[in-house]
């Protein structure tokens, strides 16, 4: 590890520690009043305009001429802006790969510095129609030669600090940019802050942030790529990879209410800046990348090229004129809302039926309205989605106000008939009459059988999302919940940190989220029994439900067997953080889940050596198969779905042995999970049930577990499968 890694882990540790207690401006602040523009925003445009924007210039005065004589006007841009419903704006000039140009009559020399003030012009005419300008600071002299141009002037530096300084060197760099910062604080009291690409050591040690919001209380401060706590806002550059490919917060690491941004090209192709090229915008790429992180509450950077003359290429203009008209349709679906499912409650987003996928977002003002977004539709006229305990009172669709039917039961909203599906995005408006049938923490006490220092089990239902509970890399792990007297239980609620990705990005960034667990009840918190639930919950962001057969308990106590992270990944292998987790009494509106599909394993196929039985208590159907005792024994089930789709299935089995007997499961003969754990549940006659999500073609399909160890399986009762 260099020394400058060590110092900056040791200063951000420090920086965590004591964000809650430390006064003045280097304390990090989680939220601040001067974020508050930042909080109210949707969006805002990124602009990387420059002397090497092509046509490329190597005199700057030439630059400057030619940009004005092609006829530059701040009032463009910030109509553009307007088009894409953004609030802010950042202008990237001085930048590494730019040119290093300073876009305002500097006093400074080291690089080409323009005598017409850019940036004040576009901080004016950005404020005149209510948004706000961000200037973009580098730290890296690295491209300070590229193209065969020498972009930096340390002779004319070092002549104006009276010593020598190599701007080719980090320090170097960083001292001059350094007193690039204070200068554009001493001209610009309306600018909206400063977007950093990235930490400067330097910076660091002369702690520039610090004096930032001591100089200018109004600013703000975004990092891109790192999440330095004393900065207000992280940005995530241009992550792909997920599916869909639009769902851009799967990729997000940082955990609300920290601000987080993410910043991504219009253009299909090329380079963050203009070219020459005039590539397409993938329209629905595009307003589903925006639409999705709204629905996180993630700040969308959007990204266009803007030419010489400060103009878009034909492609991108067309898409803000497009965007203009779809926008306004569906803008209170997105302006003054957060995101549903998370720490601003709302309905579920993410992974429908058939196929379907969205977000969802909830009002800041009226937290009893909802807007749905269904960015893919489902295959079928039916869209079902947990509703979190609302009680919902009325669906319309936001463009047309038609109302939409709707019914409620065992947890889900069910809107029908549904049809015309848009191009991009439908959205439904949902009036809710608030959240019922859900115990209040206060009312009950949490204990967990392993804590991380500081982050003790009370944090996971306080109410509060910037304390959680952290199991401190322990599994298996209990989180337990003592609810005073007995009462109800119908379901689990679950909101885990959303502080790791959602799917396995690398080999070292993967999701640090529940995968198998066991749900247990008892009566006096000491003899627990058999769980009644046991299954696995997809990687997946937002609010997690574990239904389990109605019970009356005092005690619930959820176990946590594994997580999805692989041992590849050091830092989220085994970690599991709980922001705030909760039970439910009764389902909203009333009602009970669906039926399953239930397939019999005495009349599905059966390995050589296995025997149907019935000696043991509790089965369904006429029996249970028993198989042999060896490893490849299997059962396997002739299931049928209309679609093609995610379904969750259960395995009812009994383990009356000592040991586990894991089994690998199948789905049309390409594995799913291996080695899935098929624990002891006591004696024979107590019989339990495995859920986990499988992937279901249209039409005929086959799902097999085959034991994996000498015992073989456990004795199999029937498989139940989601309608």
């Amino acid at each position: 590890m260099t020394r400058r890694l060590w110092a900056r882990l040791l200063l951000v540790g420090a920086l965590l520690l004591g964000a809650l207690t430390l006064p003045g401006p280097a304390r990090a602040d989680i939220q601040h009043p001067r974020q508050d523009f930042l909080r109210s925003s949707v969006s805002g445009l990124f602009l990387h305009w420059g002397q090497r924007t092509a046509p490329s210039h190597t005199s700057c005065s030439g630059w400057e001429t030619d940009v004005t004589n092609g006829g530059w006007n701040a009032d463009y841009w910030v109509t553009e802006a307007q088009k894409l419903h953004a609030q802010y704006l950042v202008l990237a000039t001085f930048h590494s790969r730019l040119g290093y140009a300073r876009p305002w009559p500097s006093k400074i020399p080291g690089s080409c510095a323009t005598k017409r003030d850019f940036l004040g012009e576009l901080i004016a005419a950005a404020k005149a129609k209510g948004l706000k300008t961000i200037l973009y600071m580098t730290d890296d002299p690295q491209w300070h030669a590229e193209g065969g141009n020498e972009w930096l002037n340390s002779k004319a530096y070092s002549d104006y600090k009276g010593r020598t300084v190599d701007l080719h060197t980090r320090d170097g760099f960083g001292e001059y940019s350094y007193d690039l910062f204070f200068e554009v604080m001493d001209r610009y009291p309306e600018l909206g802050g400063f977007w950093i690409d990235n930490d400067n050591a330097y910076w660091e040690r002369n702690n520039l942030y610090a004096k930032v919001y001591e100089r200018r209380p109004n600013y703000t401060i975004s990092n891109n790529n790192e999440d330095t706590p004393i900065m207000d806002m992280i940005s995530n550059e241009q992550k792909t990879g997920m599916s869909p490919a639009y769902d851009y917060p799967q990729a997000v690491y940082t955990a609300a209410p920290r601000l987080i941004e993410a910043d991504f090209k219009l253009p299909s192709g090329g380079s963050w800046w203009y070219t020459g090229s005039d590539s397409s915008v993938d329209r629905k790429l595009t307003l589903g990348r925006l639409i999705t992180n709204a629905g996180s509450s993630v700040k969308a950077l959007m990204a266009e090229t803007a030419m010489l003359n400060g103009r878009f290429p034909s492609n991108q203009a067309s898409f803000n004129n497009f965007a203009d008209g779809y926008l306004d349709q569906i803008w209170e679906s997105l302006n003054g809302t957060e995101g549903g499912g998370y720490l601003h409650g709302g309905l579920a987003p993410g992974f429908w039926n058939d196929g379907a996928h969205g977000v969802t977002t909830i009002s800041k003002t009226d937290p009893g309205k909802h807007y749905i977004h269904v960015l893919t539709p489902p295959s079928t006229s039916t869209l079902r989605l947990r509703d979190n305990g609302y009680r919902v009172t009325g669906v319309t669709n936001l463009r047309t106000g038609a109302p939409i039917a709707y019914s409620q039961s065992g947890g889900t909203l069910s809107l029908t008939g549904l049809g015309g599906w848009d191009a991009y995005d439908t959205v439904f408006k949902v009036t809710t009459g608030g959240r019922e049938g859900i115990i209040p923490a206060s009312s009950y006490t949490m204990s967990a059988s392993a804590s991380a220092s500081g982050h003790g089990a009370a944090a996971a239902a306080d109410g509060d999302y910037r304390t959680y509970w952290d199991s401190n890399k322990t599994t298996p792990v209990s989180l337990r919940f003592d609810l005073g007297s007995a009462r109800r239980v119908q379901y689990l609620g679950v909101n885990q940190r959303e502080d790791s990705v959602s799917y396995a990005r690398s080999g070292t960034e993967q999701s640090a989220r529940i995968r198998d667990y066991r749900v247990y009840v008892s009566s006096d918190g000491a003899n627990w029994g058999s769980p009644v639930k046991s299954g696995s919950l997809p990687s997946r962001r937002g609010v997690a439900v574990i239904d389990i057969p109605a019970a009356t308990a005092r005690h619930v106590r959820l176990e946590v067997v594994s997580t999805h992270a692989a041992s590849s990944d050091s830092t989220r292998y085994k970690r599991l953080r709980i922001d705030e987790v909760w039970i439910g009494t009764a389902y909203a509106g009333g009602g009970t889940p669906p039926a399953p599909n239930r397939y019999e394993a005495e009349r599905g196929t059966y390995s050589a050596g296995s025997t149907v039985d019935s000696d043991h208590a509790g089965y369904s159907g006429t029996g249970f198969v028993n198989t042999a005792n060896e490893a490849g024994a299997y059962v396997e089930w002739s299931v049928s779905s209309t679609v093609a789709r995610s379904a969750a299935v259960t395995i009812r089995y009994a383990n009356g042995g000592t040991t586990d007997r894991p089994m690998d499961v199948s789905v049309n003969g390409n594995a799913v999970q291996a080695g899935r754990s098929f624990g002891p549940t006591g004696p024979w006659t107590t019989w339990t049930g495995s859920t986990l999500t499988v992937p279901l073609t249209a039409g005929a399909n086959t799902i097999r577990v085959t034991a994996t160890s000498a015992g073989g399986a456990p004795n199999l009762d029937h498989l139940d499968v989601e309608p």
